[in-house]
């Protein structure tokens, strides 16, 4: 597969602070690529790399067929949008998107020609005279975007760039950006703290994670196959236990909680007897129910004490503890109505089928 993208042994210092920490990685051309991770991680470092604002220590940056060392930003084959998208208030619409063109030197007709065409692709037809603070919070990404894409890059860089709309606008923007890349066919380079954005809008994602990569895959892989135990915490809901491997059978380990709960889950290749671990459980993957005699025999079930009800339309939960050891769980609620009276103080049972929970080595 040809790749637009590709680094190699990637790092970047800044005295003692590793930032970005030997990455190598690759993006396919025409992809969504993301890079999820937390607040100082190094995500927005490696973005600025590869746009040619900061300089790396050592490593490659090859874009196309042509590496990167010692080309300035505005010679790469890039261009970037940011969280605050950067448009010049004082300029129309049409000469927001212009603007690059206008600093190539491209012809005032042909300029305005290209402004328009893609004005048209962004579903912003016969927008060019109108001023940057009438339009709406999607109108100005959609401008930003159209501006960057004019340019024609072999890469479009985002920097977060939902993270200032309302919850509402960001929704209907991951659909947007979603099918934008779709119909450009830009390889979009996407940097996020959002999980569900990654999930959302991607075709890979790699989790970042103190300068490193700690998975690279499909959302699908990072959210039902996760590789460490920082993955599976960070990528999705999930209940979290800390506790101690009593043995194993197969591909399940039997672990002993720090509250005296006995639990099984898959060992991700930990079966080592005695090893402290993390054990990770999914709202979606438990079952709940007012009678044991509605679970399967077969599934490993406790009582539960109904402690609080979150409800989020389809996204409702319940928060329970264990009776005997007080463990907490929050549990998807299935979306039949069937639990909407639930009490605090009810006592329930629930289970979950152990191949579903995963078992990690706790971080040291």
């Amino acid at each position: 597969m040809t790749s637009d993208l590709e680094i190699s042994a990637l790092t970047k210092r800044y005295a003692t602070f590793t930032a970005v920490d030997g990455l190598s990685f690759d993006v396919a051309r025409g992809s969504f690529f993301s890079i999820l991770g937390p607040s100082g991680c190094g995500k927005t470092t490696l973005l600025r790399m590869i746009a040619g604002f900061i300089a790396p220590d050592a490593g490659t940056i090859r874009i196309g067929d042509r590496d990167m060392a010692g080309v300035p930003p505005n010679r790469r084959p890039v261009n970037m949008v940011f969280q605050h998208l950067a448009l010049f208030p004082m300029m129309s619409v049409g000469d927001n998107v212009a603007y690059g063109l206008v600093q190539r030197g491209i012809a005032k007709a042909e300029a305005a020609r290209k402004v328009g065409a893609m004005l048209e692709r962004v579903g912003l037809p016969g927008a060019e005279t109108k001023r940057i603070d009438q339009l709406s919070g999607g109108q100005k990404q959609r401008v930003a975007i159209a501006r960057s894409l004019v340019l024609e890059p072999t890469l479009l860089l985002l920097d977060e760039p939902l993270g200032a709309l309302d919850l509402k606008l960001r929704e209907h923007m991951k659909i947007e950006l979603k099918q934008l890349q779709a119909a450009f066919g830009t390889t979009f380079v996407y940097i996020t703290h959002d999980q569900s954005e990654a999930l959302v809008l991607s075709d890979h994602v790699a989790v970042m994670n103190r300068g490193r990569f700690e998975q690279v895959g499909t959302p699908q892989a990072l959210y039902y196959e996760p590789l460490t135990a920082f993955v599976a915490g960070f990528v999705g809901a999930n209940n979290c236990v800390a506790g101690t491997i009593r043995g194993t059978a197969g591909e399940t380990a039997e672990v002993v909680t720090d509250e005296g709960l006995v639990l099984h889950a898959r060992h991700q290749g930990v079966p080592v007897a005695g090893g402290r671990v993390e054990v990770y459980v999914r709202p979606e993957v438990a079952s709940l129910a007012r009678d044991a005699a509605e679970l399967p025999a077969s599934l490993p079930q406790f009582d539960g004490i109904v402690d609080s009800l979150l409800f989020d339309g389809a996204n409702s939960s319940v928060l329970l503890h264990e009776a005997r050891s007080r463990q907490p769980f929050r549990i998807a609620l299935p979306q039949t109505g069937r639990y909407a009276d639930l009490r605090v103080g009810e006592t329930v049972r629930f289970g979950f089928d152990p191949l579903r929970a995963m078992c990690f080595a706790a971080p040291r």
